[in-house]
């Protein structure tokens, strides 16, 4: 159940010892509220703000922004690229199957069903359907990543024009990918995206309620930034 101004006004305030006139106000300015006290918030507590703002609002919240990256640079499961690559096919870009896979199963195919498995009619036509197949899965990868990286940069284009000011939260969070990449290129540009999707909100999943308000990823120092200094250069 959402939480109404009264409830959270009520709750917060007295807690952290505040008067009921403080602002930044934890109803009507919740981000600015957080970036404040977060830290004085027990988890269960600061969990009530899940209902009014959104994974990629508390991304403006140093100190969430910071647990996510800590999380995210702890090689979690769900961030691992097996599972990762199953939540989120379409950020793979394969729907979780390479060429070379749809190539075997296309050889295979030929080899064992085709004509009973006849060695002396079926001759090449396994090698030749599985290079036609990898071909065929490739090009269909390069179109499903072009479409992907069109369709995000226009969702940008229309954010950008409706939110001047979350630019910096944005920035570098879509990036086009390469037409044409190794299987281990290809696997470490997911992976680099899905953390970077991640820490700025803009993945479909439950995991930020989970790591967002867990203090168990805070850290004195501010070493975590360099992540994002580092991603800019």
């Amino acid at each position: 159940m959402t939480d109404n101004p009264i409830s959270l006004d009520s709750l917060f305030l007295p807690y952290l010892g505040l008067q009921s006139e403080y602002e930044p106000s934890p109803t009507k300015e919740p981000v600015l509220f957080l970036n404040h006290h977060i830290r004085e918030l027990p988890p269960d507590l600061a969990r009530r703000f899940s209902s009014i703002i959104s994974p990629k609002q508390r991304t403006a919240i140093t100190t969430i922004r910071n647990r996510r990256t800590k999380y995210s640079q702890s090689s979690p499961p769900e961030l691992r690229f097996a599972n990762a690559k199953k939540q989120w096919p379409m950020l793979w870009g394969r729907g979780g199957r390479s060429g070379q896979d749809e190539g075997k199963e296309e050889k295979e195919w030929a080899e064992k069903e085709f004509l009973g498995g006849r060695k002396q009619e079926v001759g090449k036509l396994g090698k030749l359907l599985a290079e036609y197949e990898e071909e065929r899965e490739s090009e269909r990868v390069r179109a499903t990543r072009r479409e992907y990286a069109m369709t995000v940069q226009e969702e940008g284009e229309e954010e950008e024009e409706e939110e001047e000011d979350s630019d910096e939260v944005d920035s570098g969070a879509f990036r086009g990918l390469p037409e044409e990449e190794t299987e281990e290129e290809a696997k470490a540009t997911f992976d680099r995206r899905v953390k970077e999707l991640f820490i700025y909100g803009m993945l479909e999943t439950d995991l930020y309620d989970k790591v967002d308000w867990d203090d168990q990823y805070d850290e004195e120092r501010e070493s975590e930034e360099r992540w994002f200094d580092d991603d800019e250069d």
